[in-house]
């Protein structure tokens, strides 16, 4: 593996996960190997592109043989950290947070999720996602014991700033953000994923669009 990995762009590192899912699935289907060629077809990208972004870590693949599928799932999933169970906690336990806690499974994606923090009285002591919820006035002295990395926004976006900055002072290095409330330009040295699900449905709202356009003329 190479030792300039921190250099890789983001679009590289962001199909990464892509392959992933995909030799998980090659993998449970039982094929062992597989051709870049291959690989693109189920993939929809080209093999130029797949071998592209593999050898900005090494090289994974022998001519004339392929990948081994077991051995890349392996090693992107230690490039992406997956092992590391790095700690998290969620602020928000309302419909969006419940549904997060609920189905997505952080311990297979790198994470272990720890605490789940709201201030509304009504869901403190009820359990999400196997974890009872605390209070938010707990946050800080939970923060300084535990020393959470990570923190998931799933709150109202008039509140984001007001709860990141809050989440930094407290250690806390990465965000994975649902408020709507875009944080990249907010801080240095802090990771940042903000997810915009209405960005998604009106992307697929514009390309229904076009298809539908097309089929008129």
């Amino acid at each position: 593996m190479k030792d300039n990995i921190h250099q890789v762009s983001i679009p590289v590192i962001k199909r990464l996960p892509r392959y992933h899912r995909y030799l998980e699935e090659l993998k449970n289907l039982g094929i062992v190997r597989i051709s870049s060629k291959e690989l693109s077809t189920r993939m929809g990208l080209t093999a130029s592109q797949i071998r592209q972004d593999l050898n900005c870590f090494g090289g994974f693949g022998q001519q004339g043989y392929g990948y081994n599928i077991e051995q890349l799932y392996n090693e992107i999933g230690a490039i992406l950290g997956l092992n590391n169970k790095t700690k998290a906690i969620m602020i928000g336990a309302g419909n969006l947070g419940h549904a997060i806690a609920t189905h997505i499974h952080f311990d297979n994606r790198g994470f272990d999720l720890i605490g789940i923090f709201d201030n509304n009285p009504a869901v403190i002591g009820t359990k999400v996602g196997g974890k009872t919820v605390m209070s938010s006035y707990d946050l800080e002295e939970f923060c300084l014991k535990e020393k959470p990395v990570v923190a998931i926004l799933c709150i109202p976006a008039e509140y984001a700033a007001e709860n990141a900055d809050k989440l930094v002072s407290l250690g806390i290095k990465g965000f994975w953000n649902f408020t709507q409330y875009d944080l990249v330009h907010r801080y240095q040295n802090v990771a940042v994923e903000n997810v915009h699900l209405s960005d998604s449905l009106m992307t697929l709202c514009y390309q229904v669009k076009e298809i539908n356009n097309s089929c008129e003329e």
